[in-house]
């Protein structure tokens, strides 16, 4: 077995466990302020939901003793973040965003990490001597619904390199590799030098793997950029923007693609990387 399928198979065994740290650490874990009405109301209805899958589908004993293990692996490896995030969140996210009249968000995904560099604009992500991939120049503008610039806004980037890792997700990466947040000038604008991420496979080496073997589905995100987009009384955007041709852009695993999120990269005029503009409307806070 080669050094990098060997790279690739320790970062999908480390990054369910990694992931469940991170949030764990992230302060989101904290107890919601949530009515005993609203909680057995959702609960019955999951609950519902589930019964009813049973009764059609005439569930047997050896199917619901392999959900258990199966659930019991989950947590064992920690992957419900994973699950989460690829499965559930982008509903989530559907219907927390849906009054908004500025730009289109979607799912934050698990490889969120806070306190990234911050640079000023224009601005390079850190990341290797040799860092592999294609060059690519994203700039823009953060404004208000009301087309107000947001002077100062900060663009919160982090992203896979040309292998589909993520920086402090995968062994043998710098801390920050392609994470930072860039400070948009007077005028809002702002300006991102770094690398055209790649199209990966979640981690398959745990139980979401399993499932994603078992039910015959494939594990394919395509290629993008998690962005955070945030300024003074103006509502956070957490955004994926994506890449026009890629193959996975109708069959994303996590179900978060938009058409208003898939960008169309030019050629620089010298050939060597590629360009292309996006601009950001946040809403009143």
């Amino acid at each position: 077995m080669s050094s990098e399928i060997i790279e690739v198979e320790a970062s999908a065994a480390a990054s369910g466990n990694a992931a469940t740290a991170r949030f764990r650490e992230s302060g989101k874990t904290t107890a919601v302020e949530t009515s005993t009405e609203r909680v057995s109301l959702l609960a019955n209805e999951v609950l519902s939901a589930v019964y009813d899958t049973v009764r059609r589908h005439e569930v047997t004993y050896a199917e619901f003793n392999a959900l258990k293990a199966w659930l019991i692996q989950v947590g064992e490896d920690g992957e419900w973040p994973l699950f989460l995030d690829v499965w559930v969140e982008h509903v989530i996210e559907e219907v927390a965003t849906g009054n908004r009249e500025g730009s289109k968000g979607t799912i934050e995904g698990p490889y969120f990490v806070p306190d990234a560099p911050t640079l000023a604009t224009p601005g390079t992500l850190p990341m290797r001597d040799d860092e592999p991939g294609t060059p690519l120049l994203l700039r823009g503008s953060v404004t208000g619904t009301d087309g107000t610039p947001l002077a100062g806004a900060h663009v919160e980037i982090w992203h896979a390199d040309d292998d589909g890792l993520y920086s402090q997700f995968a062994p043998g990466l710098p801390e920050w590799n392609l994470r930072g947040i860039i400070v948009a000038d007077e005028h809002g604008h702002y300006e991102i030098n770094t690398i055209q991420p790649a199209p990966y496979q979640i981690p398959t080496g745990g139980s979401c793997g399993n499932l994603i073997t078992a039910a015959g589905w494939h594990a394919w995100r395509p290629a993008h950029l998690h962005l955070k987009i945030s300024a003074p009384g103006r509502q956070l955007l957490t955004a994926q923007l994506y890449f026009e041709g890629d193959s996975h852009l109708s069959n994303d695993v996590a179900s978060a693609v938009k058409p208003e999120l898939v960008l169309k990269p030019l050629p620089t005029a010298d050939g060597t990387g590629r360009h292309v503009t996006y601009n950001f409307v946040l809403d009143p806070a």
